[in-house]
């Protein structure tokens, strides 16, 4: 691992904090150092939090240029420290997603690209509202452990190629903070922005290249599918200009993706992939961002072989022998790989009845979590304990015919008065039309 920058600078004026708000207010560009400033300004505390807070808001109307964008993201990144994994051999690849609900899409590329001989550096950061982290779902296994500092880190990635951990407090600790504020100052969506709060992360872990799912929809926090495809042209730019490999496949997120949405309901879905099977949807992005990962890496040269490469390792097993390794590298029983059917199940099951006979027109994705949230799938300060039990399968999908009666989705859940609270969004979630639309396209746009 390396330090924290020792960067020599020419003579540089410290700006006034008012200056600074006011030049972006009026669409000004900031200069690497006056971004160097606010990052160290933030880190130390000496920009006051209401002038941090308007700093944030002018950004988020203003905008910031590609060169901004990358300097602000650099000096992110150099904030804390950045790790260094050059003395591993292996092509290193990690994937990102904008967070969507039921997506469990790095509970199987993962263990798939290291069955690919791709070195996997993955660390998790706080999602945004509703959405079930990737470590909340692998909690669900007895005694997985997400929590490792730095060092062991490095030394799993070295033994078997791929961790999931929980981001480190060193890790672009600026981001940290910034993060903190968009939240209570409501600039979360801001493009630039979010592309250096991933990327100064994403770097600092010690990737070479990143593949980028970027959600829009309902269920995403990104709602514009403009806005969606201008967050991943940002992202891939400002990658490549910081000599990194970066591709993004801009992906719908109005319907859950895959059948289920909860912690081990999830799980045991990726299980299901692992082994060639699970839904259609889940097994067409996995195949994509599998390739992308593999191309990336070098590992195979064309989209044939990429395809072909993806596709051996979902049906030999190996893929799902690497979640095992992993699991057990972190401390989790893989017996509940080899065997799903030992996760706890929910003392009740009822199904949410299709009011009417029609087709599925649209799905809110976003009620759906907030109904799983309620159920005791999420965290918020009343409940800090997660019931790996609770959530809901068997969700049908935007295009399939209903008859009156016959189940949208199936509740897993053991509290009757949770269950009132959760049924309400459930019931809104879905619309049903008597004509059958046409289902969105899973992949809208590849951006490399």
């Amino acid at each position: 691992m390396s330090s924290k920058r020792n960067i020599p600078t020419r003579r540089f004026v410290k700006p006034s904090f008012n200056f600074l708000i006011e030049k972006k207010r009026d669409g000004g560009e900031f200069t690497q150092e006056e971004i160097r400033y606010i990052i160290d300004s933030t880190l130390d505390g000496e920009m006051p939090q209401h002038q941090l807070a308007a700093l944030a808001m002018a950004i988020y109307f203003s905008g910031m240029s590609a060169q901004e964008t990358a300097d602000l993201t650099e000096e992110m990144m150099l904030s804390g420290e950045v790790i260094d994994l050059s003395h591993i051999a292996k092509p290193k690849i990690d994937k990102y997603s904008t967070g969507g609900v039921g997506d469990k899409t790095s509970l199987v590329l993962v263990p798939l690209a290291m069955a690919s001989g791709v070195l996997v550096p993955m660390m998790c950061g706080v999602e945004h509202d509703y959405v079930i982290n990737t470590l909340d779902k692998l909690a669900s296994i007895p005694g997985f452990k997400g929590q490792q500092s730095a060092e062991q880190f490095v030394a799993q990635l070295g033994r078997i190629g791929g961790a999931i951990i929980a981001q480190t407090e060193d890790l672009a600790p600026a981001d940290a903070k910034f993060y903190e504020l968009r939240k209570e100052t409501g600039t979360i969506p801001s493009l630039p922005l979010i592309t250096g709060s991933v990327l100064s992360k994403k770097l600092a872990e010690g990737s070479e290249g990143l593949v980028i799912d970027v959600k829009w929809g309902n269920g995403s926090f990104i709602k514009d599918l403009e806005q969606a495809k201008q967050l991943a042209r940002s992202m891939t730019r400002v990658g490549r200009s910081m000599k990194r490999r970066c591709v993004a496949l801009v992906t719908d997120m109005n319907q859950p993706l895959g059948d289920t949405v909860g912690t081990s309901l999830e799980v045991k879905e990726a299980i299901q992939l692992l082994k060639g099977q699970g839904p259609e949807d889940m097994k067409e992005l996995v195949l994509k961002l599998g390739m992308e990962i593999v191309r990336l890496a070098g590992v195979a040269g064309s989209t044939l072989s990429a395809k072909q490469t993806v596709q051996r390792h979902l049906t030999d097993g190996s893929a799902l022998e690497k979640l095992k390794e992993l699991v057990k590298a972190q401390g989790g029983d893989t017996a509940y790989i080899d065997h799903p059917e030992k996760f706890p199940a929910a003392r009740h099951i009822r199904k949410l009845p299709a009011p009417k006979r029609g087709y599925v027109h649209t799905i809110n994705a976003a009620m759906i979590a907030r109904g799983v949230h309620l159920l005791g799938a999420g965290r918020d300060e009343h409940h800090p304990k997660l019931d790996h039990s609770v959530g809901v399968s068997e969700v049908k999908k935007v295009g399939t015919q209903v008859k009156q009666g016959e189940p949208l989705m199936m509740i897993h859940y053991n509290d009757e008065s949770k269950l009132e609270q959760a049924l309400e969004y459930f019931k809104n979630a879905y619309r049903l039309a008597p004509k059958r639309p046409t289902p969105p396209p899973l992949i809208v746009e590849r951006v490399a």
